[in-house]
């Protein structure tokens, strides 16, 4: 697929009231093992599954902040049991980590905000796991953060993780679908999922910053609760911030 944002435009525009599977379908068919889907949540998981009906190769890589709950960390093997795929799992730089925690301690992010941590554990190791990569897979939706994601495409040139020389793609399938569309196919396909949605999580992160949400809160009132409501990003989506 050529890289240019007039092309990458068009797609969007053509496949912005299609089915994701269509899109999932096209990344897949058209990257291969250059295609990686960013895996963590429910959302993932539907892409994922997507992906392996669609048929071909891709990637799957999943980051291990070293937070995350026990659940969760089982619910990684689960899924990679289930559909019989190979996870890269990313981890941070040890001695990033070290020297934050001997500066700051384990929660300095209470105090000071979550974006030093999130960098250290999450964002480096992304960079990581796209390095060498043409295109990849997210399953951000347009609801989640009325703040950052309300006006993310389907597709679109990473501006933040991709530069002119090398190029990325970012397939955001399920930008249009809701949350109420996710678990229905969740449930009709019999897709896996983490334990911890049946215990009042709805978007889940590292243990320390992720709690339940009570009826009526938005699904990510539960990220990083001491901060700014409507700014709910860890650095992995950056250029929903500055686009």
């Amino acid at each position: 697929m050529a890289l240019d944002l007039k092309r990458i435009e068009a797609l969007a525009s053509e496949y912005a009231d299609r089915h994701p599977r269509d899109l999932v379908g096209l990344a897949v068919g058209e990257y291969g093992t250059d295609l990686s889907i960013s895996f963590s949540g429910a959302e993932d998981v539907v892409l994922i599954d997507m992906a392996v009906k669609a048929g071909g190769e891709f990637r799957v890589f999943a980051l291990d902040t070293g937070r995350l709950h026990p659940e969760t960390y089982q619910f990684l093997d689960r899924v990679s049991e289930h559909y019989d795929i190979s996870l890269d799992v990313m981890f941070p730089q040890p001695e990033a980590v070290q020297d934050l925690i001997t500066e700051k301690g384990l929660f300095s992010f209470y105090r000071d905000g979550h974006r030093e941590c999130c960098s250290i554990r999450k964002v480096e190791p992304l960079v990581r796991a796209l390095s060498g990569r043409a295109a990849w897979l997210t399953g951000q939706r347009r609801d989640q953060s009325p703040g950052t994601r309300a006006a993310i495409p389907v597709v679109q040139l990473d501006r933040t993780f991709g530069s002119p020389e090398t190029p990325l793609v970012k397939f955001n399938p399920l930008a249009n679908w809701t949350s109420s569309q996710v678990w229905a196919y969740i449930r009709e396909y019999d897709v896996p999922f983490n334990p911890l949605h049946q215990r009042g999580f709805i978007s889940i992160g590292c243990e320390p910053c992720t709690r339940p949400v009570h009826p009526g809160q938005h699904e990510r009132a539960g990220r990083w609760w001491w901060e700014e409501e409507t700014i709910k990003e860890c650095g992995l989506h950056a250029s929903n911030l500055n686009e």
